[in-house]
């Protein structure tokens, strides 16, 4: 009886330490994390201002502005959201509905799926620079690196989409099923419609991952000086590019503006966030 309390205590002691180990893990992160956003809106958020939106980047910081980065990360997440959620949202539906888990290629595309998820982003970067940049000869443009930002997402859109799909009771599917519906009416009135929180969370997580990638867009040439607004197949720049070029500038000033447009980026990514949110609690059931 004395060594089973004596485990007893042992193991509480252990779960006490894990606990408070996990609690100063958290409370590291959050304090550097509230640090680093203090030091970036004391030192930009006055420079959030109209020639930051509408003059394009120069030599000069008083004059320099975003707004062909601003543009272009606008354009990116739009392309983003149009390649890859259709695509992800498609696959999903096929895996969990219609694929039979008995085929080898069936697991063998589940297995490159969670294997892609893993991957660098730079190693995307180096498949869109050999294939998309100059395999397909699309050059250096937007399309190129939406595509490349799409590849670099569709795993994490799949699998969020798929978890979704997996969410949602059995039991609908086979009552759909017992009135008459077919397969691919049970999985669009049905399915679809109750898994829609999910995937619109998980899809817009991932293009917040997309819009603050900077490695595949330097692969794909990002250029770091653009003075006009980027078009589908023309060069281009993007904020996460923009920002790394004035913090290596040596003026003070630069890293103001840099600052600036860390704000900027936030702002988006927050919008972006608040929107995921505000659908999931609007359209969320519980079973």
């Amino acid at each position: 009886m004395s060594r089973l309390e004596g485990s007893r205590r042992t193991g509480r002691g252990r779960g006490l330490a894990f606990q408070l180990a996990l609690w100063l893990s958290l409370a590291v992160g959050f304090l550097t994390l509230g640090a680093l956003l203090v030091q970036v809106f004391t030192k930009g958020f006055a420079r959030v201002d109209g020639k930051l939106f509408t003059d394009p980047p120069s030599f000069d910081p008083l004059i320099a502005g975003a707004r062909p980065a601003i543009f272009a990360t606008l354009w990116l997440m739009g392309l983003v959201f149009l390649f890859a959620v259709p695509v992800g949202i498609g696959t999903a539906i096929y895996l969990e509905e219609y694929a039979r888990k008995d085929r080898w290629y069936n697991r063998l595309l589940e297995v490159n799926i969670q294997n892609l998820a893993a991957v660098p982003s730079i190693v995307y970067g180096i498949l869109g620079l050999a294939f998309l940049v100059r395999g397909l000869g699309l050059g250096r443009v937007v399309l190129a690196g939406g595509m490349i930002l799409t590849l670099l997402v569709l795993p994490t859109v799949i699998i969020a989409a798929r978890e979704a799909l997996r969410a949602v009771p059995g039991s609908i599917r086979e009552g759909a099923v017992a009135l008459g519906a077919t397969q691919w009416q049970v999985v669009w009135r049905q399915v679809l419609p109750a898994a829609v929180p999910g995937i619109a969370t998980g899809s817009i997580l991932a293009l917040s991952r997309a819009i603050g990638e900077t490695a595949p867009l330097i692969m794909v040439g990002a250029v770091t000086y653009i003075s006009f607004n980027p078009s589908l197949l023309g060069p281009f720049t993007a904020l996460p590019i923009q920002i790394y070029t004035w913090t290596n500038q040596p003026q003070e000033e630069f890293r103001v503006l840099a600052a600036a447009a860390i704000i900027v980026l936030l702002v988006i990514l927050l919008v972006m966030n608040s929107f995921a949110i505000v659908i999931r609690n609007r359209y969320q059931k519980r079973w």
